[in-house]
């Protein structure tokens, strides 16, 4: 001990455990030290500011006036330190963080970005940052955190939690069936002026996809297909307008649906659907992720 320089944080929570102590053995049991250390720090104080802080004798302990001065400030200083250490520990009890994640368009406007402001109450401490885009991102070199994607996931390397099964219709604006009339089965569909998106991955128009009444599926490329690419929602924009007819996720035409602007045809072979994944690099996950990844699967599942 003798050759251990105590730093000015530690003789003050001995001196105030001295104090409140009443004597140097009980205020070194606590601190864990020896009375003879104790006894060394307060000498070595009182020769270093050059004024007595205790005055002893063989029967009592008492505070001189620079050491009740002292001893006021040491416990203002020390209270402020324990409130600091119960700050940070509350940061353990709530969650905090960074999370990225990377989401197609379609789904980050309509099944992400609706949620993030619930999370954000629920986990203030825990900053979102969501890249809403049709690229292919490696999760690991890329420096992200979670990824949703659509279809069978290829990638044995990551890990994959199911979202949701998303239901897929026909649509098409009341105006442009007023001109045109329902089609009655898929392969009509020649017949009609159909709004097509183009897969970013391949460059060709994403495949029409159908069930009959025989559970059979139906897999089609309209012959009269006006192509979008790189926003799926330029094509839902387009039928909206009267354009043409469009396949789309049942969730990204609610609204429309519900408000007259769209109507559902070929509900008969309307049985497809695609699956939706959330993804997760391989190894622990961060707390936040995994909250954040819970929070949405328990939305969307």
């Amino acid at each position: 001990m003798s050759s251990i320089r105590i730093s000015s944080q530690r003789f003050v929570e001995i001196f105030c455990a001295i104090v409140e102590a009443g004597n140097y053995t009980l205020a070194a049991q606590q601190l864990g030290l020896t009375p003879a250390a104790v006894s060394k720090a307060v000498a070595r104080r009182e020769a270093a500011v050059g004024v007595p802080l205790l005055r002893r004798t063989t029967r009592s302990m008492r505070l001189t006036a620079a050491g009740r001065s002292y001893y006021e400030e040491c416990r203002k200083a020390l209270t402020l330190l324990e409130a600091a250490e119960r700050g940070l520990s509350s940061y353990q009890r709530e969650p905090a963080g960074r999370v990225r994640l990377s989401v197609p368009t379609t789904y980050g406007h309509y099944r992400v970005l609706p949620l993030v402001g619930e999370f954000s109450d629920l986990h203030p401490r825990i900053s979102l940052e969501v890249d809403v885009s049709n690229a292919n991102v490696d999760l690991v070199a890329d420096g992200f955190d979670l990824a949703v994607r659509m279809g069978k996931i290829q990638d044995s390397g990551v890990v994959a939690r199911k979202l949701e099964q998303a239901r897929v219709g026909v649509f098409a604006s009341p105006t442009y069936l007023d001109r045109h009339g329902f089609p009655r089965h898929p392969l009509e569909l020649d017949k009609h002026r159909c709004i097509g998106f183009v897969r970013p991955s391949t460059g060709r128009p994403i495949r029409w996809g159908f069930v009959d009444a025989g559970g059979t599926e139906i897999d089609l490329e309209p012959s009269r297909l006006l192509r979008c690419s790189g926003d799926f929602l330029a094509c839902v924009t387009l039928a909206r307008r009267g354009v043409g007819l469009v396949q789309s996720y049942h969730f990204v035409v609610a609204e429309d649906v519900r408000e007259g602007r769209l109507v559902e045809v070929l509900r008969p072979f309307a049985g497809r659907s695609a699956p939706f994944s959330l993804l997760q690099p391989p190894g622990r996950a961060s707390l936040a992720a995994r909250l954040f990844a819970d929070f949405l699967i328990s939305k969307t599942c």
